[in-house]
């Protein structure tokens, strides 16, 4: 049922189906007002980064057959939490730059926001072929735990040790990434 729910979804939202895209929202909106509000956004924040999702996604779909390995809820959700977080940082630049900056197009944001969902679908893609220590262990990396908690965690000598099974699991993810096809595209 969930799987064909997220079937639903996607086609509805490549061909633009009204009722279809009210059910996305019914189903995943309130999941990205909370995750917004809870990170210093308001009502018009959510309700921008969740259409934004909406249109880079339906555009993907128009452009290419993606694949969704998780829920399309999920991958919804996360895709939302990227463009959230992007431009929670794009306003700290704007507030520690003082120099007048050129506004880029919409168009020109909206395929910035595509590569770089594509290109983390081919990071999680890869994240997956890892072994479960390796994912484990970059996992902990990325959400930046302290060296000594992994250590403790993995059962390691030194923190030095740590270091050198995370970045032996980086390379082995960058390997396996730059293996991959659509690699050289989403490169630059």
């Amino acid at each position: 049922m969930i799987k064909e729910k997220g079937i639903e979804f996607l086609e509805g939202l490549r061909t633009g189906d009204e009722k279809t895209i009210k059910a996305i929202y019914i189903s995943v909106f309130p999941k990205v007002r909370h995750f917004v509000l809870k990170n210093e956004g308001g009502q018009q924040d959510a309700e921008e980064v969740f259409q934004n999702a909406l249109y880079q996604l339906s555009i993907r779909l128009k452009l290419s057959n993606i694949e969704i390995k998780s829920s399309f809820e999920a991958y919804l959700f996360t895709t939302c939490k990227n463009l959230w977080r992007k431009e929670l940082n794009s306003k700290k630049r704007w507030v520690r730059n003082e120099e007048v900056l050129a506004h880029k197009s919409e168009e020109s944001d909206h395929s910035e926001a595509i590569i770089a969902q594509e290109r983390w679908d081919l990071f999680e893609e890869k994240l997956t072929l890892l072994s479960p220590n390796c994912k484990e262990l970059l996992k902990d990396y990325f959400k930046k735990v302290p060296y000594d908690r992994i250590v403790k965690k993995f059962n390691y000598a030194s923190e030095n040790v740590a270091f050198q099974r995370i970045f032996k699991c980086k390379k082995r993810l960058g390997d396996l990434i730059k293996k991959d096809s659509n690699y050289a595209k989403l490169k630059s």
